[in-house]
């Protein structure tokens, strides 16, 4: 493979990374901790989140998709790679485990993009209507917080058997 595809290819794929993961990490460790200090109660406080959420699901998912396309094409391209399924060596086994983690943040997303979250928004809104208590809502917001920490724990499990592959 030449040089300059390789270099720009791990170009993309590390900023992808940082996209991916640096806004996930910010937006859990740093954006939702804080408002929750500085908003307390007041309802703005999950439109903001919700706002903020809705800005970055175009990053992550196009994120993932610069991730697979790069991350396949950097794969096969090592001299560690052994082909499909053969997980006969350290490199091999470390990367596996990588997308195994990686996988484990696309459930994540999936859940948090296309059932908690739409479930979240819909018992907020009967909760503004008076026509539901706040028990349902304040469950999926917990729900969502724990797949959001779940994702960054993952995120850095990607990091470290990243690290291990790239350090063999």
């Amino acid at each position: 493979m030449p040089p300059s595809l390789l270099a720009a290819s791990l170009f993309l794929h590390l900023l992808a990374t940082v996209v991916w993961l640096g806004g996930l990490f910010l937006l859990t460790l740093l954006v939702w901790p804080e408002t929750r200090r500085s908003l307390a109660d007041n309802p703005e406080r999950h439109r903001l989140l919700d706002r903020l959420r809705q800005r970055f699901q175009p990053f992550s998912w196009l994120s993932m998709v610069v991730l697979l396309v790069t991350g396949l094409f950097q794969m096969t391209a090592d001299p560690h790679y052994e082909g499909m399924l053969q997980f006969n060596n350290p490199w091999s086994r470390a990367i596996l485990l990588k997308h195994v983690a990686m996988a484990g943040m696309v459930v994540c997303g999936i859940l948090l993009q296309w059932r908690v979250v739409p479930a979240s928004r819909r018992a907020g809104w009967l909760l503004d209507q008076g026509r539901s208590d706040a028990a349902e809502w304040q469950r999926l917001r917990r729900q969502e917080l724990r797949l959001a920490r779940m994702s960054v724990a993952l995120g850095l499990l990607v990091l470290l058997f990243t690290a291990m592959a790239t350090a063999l």
